[in-house]
């Protein structure tokens, strides 16, 4: 991966976390900046990582529906590929349209199953739907964990003595 797409990869996954933090952050009166700060960042990280992840995923899934495995060329992320990924998280604000945001995601699965449909002989309805469900359980299990974090976390919380 080339440095280029591992920084659009990174602030890709700033921007979703920001749009997905930032709101519950504000909820919060009695979080610091700090807190605030730190826990953008590292869910910034976790969610490059988790962009990252979506061709590999849709790849290997690719594999298991294919009889015959493909050649190592790998799936990989171009600049081409990230720009729009970047934009669809910049939508990821709930004030700015969850729906484009959803839509612009498709586009980028769209995007991917192009070049994994040529590098696995698979048709492109196949490769899309490879790409699909490695989207959707990539985004379940992030929110299924972010889930358990805003649980864990509020338990922990001190109640305040009035």
């Amino acid at each position: 991966m080339s440095p280029v797409v591992v920084v659009l990869l990174l602030l890709a996954g700033l921007s979703e976390a920001a749009g997905r933090i930032l709101p519950m952050v504000a909820r919060r009166s009695g979080k610091s900046r700090t807190f605030a700060s730190g826990v953008l960042l590292a869910g910034g990280v976790v969610e490059g990582a988790v962009f990252a992840l979506w061709p590999l995923t849709a790849e290997t899934l690719a594999e298991l529906v294919q009889s015959a495995p493909p050649p190592d060329s790998g799936l990989v992320w171009t600049p081409g590929l990230v720009a729009p990924l970047l934009l669809a998280a910049v939508l990821a604000f709930p004030l700015l349209g969850p729906l484009f945001h959803l839509l612009l995601f498709i586009g980028v699965g769209a995007g991917l199953a192009g070049p994994l449909a040529a590098e696995t002989g698979l048709g492109w309805w196949s490769a899309a739907g490879c790409v699909a469900v490695a989207g959707v359980g990539l985004g379940v299990s992030v929110e299924a964990v972010r889930h358990l974090v805003v649980r864990i976390s509020a338990a922990k919380t001190p109640e305040s003595i009035a």
